[in-house]
């Protein structure tokens, strides 16, 4: 089957999807939506048999699912929070490339701007170069691992922990998948774009800044002490740990989404939409296996400056 065919397949297998509502508590606010983006995450895409849990064959469907649902929603833009792809045991660079092509181009079928988040397994048998060239994001991106844009007053920063502790780049698997960090560029720029503008802000990356371990960026509580300086972070999105999780830190909430790739058939599927509200809340409605979350970040709710509060 050409990939065409298996592409326009894939998407006529998206079945309906019921969300799961978010707590009552926070659906009573009267606030307004400013906006409304989708998010999906780990959906390591490869032509290979499942080992365990992980169904890689069944992941096209999976998202195919995802970018219909927000097509019919409309929403601002989707994002993927990383591990788009996987590869074979015995890697070979031209099926990865050819795995990676397929899945983005089943993510290419949603009608809007889509952004992707570096994750480890972009980059086992790839350069970042590679998995960029392929793997392109909307305006804002410009080619970049990590990078910022903005919709409608608020500003979205995403981040690349695929470094290694000396700095250097993942590249073509020559790094342990637990030495995940943020280079000291990257750090330097991060502080710069939140100084740079009140609006709020919200932040995506693979791995996880809310904890210590393997699963954790490891200069993850220098990454912190940026993002509560300016008390403007709304939320922080993470992927890498495929059962997801959730956490606050210092007044921030750290909101890990569930993985694609666990499991099969429709309902072991896991995506949602996110809306950021003008009073600082913020909403996940999560569809099939995702949890739905609502949250406030202790800080200065859109369009109100600190010093008025």
């Amino acid at each position: 089957m050409t990939t065409t065919r298996r592409v326009l397949a894939v998407a006529a297998l998206a079945v309906l999807a019921v969300p799961v509502a978010p707590p009552a508590i926070v659906a009573q606010t009267t606030s307004r939506v400013l906006v409304r983006f989708g998010m999906v995450t780990d959906v390591h895409f490869a032509d290979i048999d499942p080992n365990g849990a992980r169904t890689y064959r069944e992941s096209d469907r999976k998202l195919a699912e995802c970018v219909s649902e927000m097509n019919d929603r409309r929403v601002d833009f989707l994002v993927e929070l990383g591990d788009f792809k996987d590869q074979d045991q015995v890697p070979n660079e031209a099926r990865t490339l050819g795995f990676l092509r397929h899945i983005e181009s089943v993510l290419a079928l949603f009608k809007g701007p889509r952004y992707h988040v570096m994750g480890n397994h972009d980059v086992d048998s790839l350069s970042k170069a590679q998995f960029l060239s392929i793997a392109q994001s909307g305006a804002g991106a410009s080619g970049e691992a990590h990078y910022a844009f903005a919709q409608k007053g608020v500003r979205f920063i995403v981040l690349d922990a695929d470094h290694k502790a000396d700095g250097s780049d993942y590249d073509r698997g020559n790094f342990d998948w637990g030495d995940a960090n943020i280079d000291a560029a990257q750090l330097a720029w991060l502080e710069r774009t939140l100084a740079s503008s009140r609006e709020p802000a919200v932040l995506f990356i693979h791995q996880q800044l809310d904890g210590e371990g393997a699963y954790y960026v490891k200069n993850a509580a220098a990454v912190r002490s940026i993002l509560e300086a300016p008390g403007n972070v709304l939320a922080v999105f993470q992927g890498h740990r495929h059962e997801g999780a959730y956490s606050v830190i210092n007044g921030i909430p750290y909101y890990t989404l569930k993985g694609v790739i666990e499991g099969s058939g429709p309902d072991a599927n896991a995506y949602a939409i996110v809306e950021v509200r003008d009073d600082g809340s913020v909403w996940v409605t999560g569809y099939r296996r995702a949890v739905s979350q609502g949250f406030r970040a202790v800080t200065t709710p859109p369009g109100r400056s600190r010093r008025g509060r």
